[in-house]
């Protein structure tokens, strides 16, 4: 099978899964999403709802783990960056789309300035709980989970994201301004019939931004190779 069909029928198969599921963990990225897509337009946001929604959608996809430093603070810890995401300077990450990450230097200049941000706030906050200064940067996979959930703007770099990818070679496994350019390739590369798939891919009055739709179906693909080789 070849990488745009695989993809195109993975996504279909998480998002279906979604629908299916009216309480479902993957849910959690559609109520997260769209109150920071309603927050963004609000001239009073309520920065401790927000981050209780950033918690909770971080919790649902592995990010309060017994070895995160996140288990040892409450929700409020997000606040700084909600505040941070909220300004108006990024306002052209949300929903963003391959062709304005590929063709806008501002873009790309913002999702690398929101990135650092996010790595800066929670670095000092990790080493006082570890009680040491840590050698290791904050995880990527925490940091992309955080720009999907309330941008859409990159996938989430987790295992089975990495794994998906690496089945065709699509990008590189780690999260890199060269790696979410080639996916934002791939994707105008196939941009007729993956726009095609995502029109489909609504829920109510909220339709599934482009690096959604790479981020459930590589993550699917991954998903599906890992229990097919547990099996």
């Amino acid at each position: 099978m070849e990488a745009i069909d695989e993809l195109i029928s993975a996504a279909q198969t998480f998002y279906d899964d979604a629908r299916a599921n009216e309480n479902g963990r993957s849910r959690s990225w559609e109520h997260c999403y769209r109150v920071f897509r309603d927050a963004r337009t609000d001239p009073s946001p309520d920065y401790n709802y927000l981050s209780l929604h950033l918690a909770f959608y971080l919790a649902s996809w592995g990010m309060y783990r017994g070895s995160s430093f996140l288990l040892q603070k409450d929700y409020k810890v997000h606040a700084p960056i909600v505040e941070e995401i909220l300004k108006p300077e990024y306002d052209c990450l949300f929903g963003l789309a391959c062709t304005d990450l590929r063709n806008s230097d501002v873009v790309r200049a913002q999702l690398k300035k929101l990135y650092k941000y996010i790595a800066d706030y929670f670095d000092p906050i990790r080493e006082k709980i570890a009680g040491c200064q840590r050698t290791s940067s904050v995880s990527p996979v925490l940091i992309t989970k955080i720009l999907m959930g309330t941008l859409g703007c990159v996938p989430a770099y987790d295992r089975f994201f990495q794994d998906g990818v690496a089945k065709y070679k699509v990008t590189t496994q780690e999260y890199s301004r060269n790696s979410v350019l080639r996916l934002a390739d791939f994707y105008e590369a196939h941009n007729d019939r993956l726009e095609e798939a995502r029109r489909g891919m609504r829920t109510e009055d909220l339709t599934y931004p482009q690096m959604k739709l790479l981020d459930m179906g590589f993550w699917q693909i991954g998903f599906e190779r890992d229990t097919g080789d547990a099996k």
